[in-house]
């Protein structure tokens, strides 16, 4: 009878907040902050070595020291946890578990086949275009990066950054989060896709338009195979043995 009386109302009990994947914008927001984090946690690598060379601050110092190895190296290693503690921030008030919100699944061999069958002939097909338009198969960036690596000691470094590191915290950005967000969103999968696509092939601008527009084919064929595969781990496990082939394969072309 408490219910009935005035001075005792019933106790209401708010609902809890359903899980929500973020929306397109909220996305794209999430997106600059991650971006934010890379770099605060890139220019931190960067201030390190300069400070740590000693003597006086030259800008043709902080220039050498921004194009090493040594530095590209730490960058892109620094880059994962920066990546990983940012994507955690931006998914924890969805209530959704990370390693769901991102995908973070394996699936068959068979897809694991068929997309490193993919890649392989993608990737092919670039080389053989090419040497058709008398290019250098190899970006004339990585050369010279991992000749520095070499130079400074630091080659196998260099490997683990690019073909573990880089891998790892890029595919959770693009074809985890943002894929996720965007594809639940006006988007839907192909506008996903390609946006996402694009988001990535944006932090590889230190190439030439060639390059550029293969990573872009990359990406749409890594973003198709996680809307196909709902796995986020065989894009990685792929854009780790892509990168992996093109590193022996620069190491190769350089002697």
């Amino acid at each position: 009878m408490d219910s009935l009386n005035p001075e005792n109302p019933p106790l209401v009990v708010a609902p809890e907040r359903l899980p929500r994947v973020w929306g397109f914008w909220q996305t794209a927001l999430w997106a600059l902050f991650i971006f934010a984090a890379v770099f605060l946690g890139q220019m931190a690598v960067i201030v390190f070595l300069v400070l740590w060379r000693g003597g006086p601050f030259e800008m043709a110092t902080a220039i050498h020291v921004v194009s090493g190895g040594l530095t590209i190296s730490l960058s892109v290693l620094l880059g994962f946890p920066a990546v990983l503690l940012a994507l955690w921030i931006a998914i924890r008030p969805t209530k959704i578990s990370f390693a769901d919100y991102l995908a973070l699944r394996w699936t068959s061999w068979r897809n694991f086949l068929l997309g490193a069958v993919a890649l392989a002939v993608l990737v092919g097909g670039w080389d053989l275009l090419s040497r058709g338009l008398g290019r250098e198969v190899a970006p004339g960036f990585m050369s010279e990066v991992l000749k520095s690596a070499r130079a400074d000691g630091a080659l196998w470094l260099l490997v683990l950054a690019f073909c573990v590191a880089a891998p790892m915290w890029e595919e959770f950005f693009a074809r985890g989060f943002l894929y996720r967000g965007w594809s639940e969103s006006f988007l839907r999968v192909p506008g996903a896709i390609v946006l996402s696509s694009l988001a990535w092939t944006a932090l590889h601008l230190q190439y030439d338009w060639f390059f550029f527009t293969e990573i872009f084919s990359i990406g749409l064929l890594f973003g198709y195979l996680r809307y196909r595969t709902g796995s986020t781990w065989l894009t990685v496990v792929l854009h780790g043995l892509n990168n992996l082939a093109a590193t022996i394969q620069t190491i190769m072309l350089a002697g």
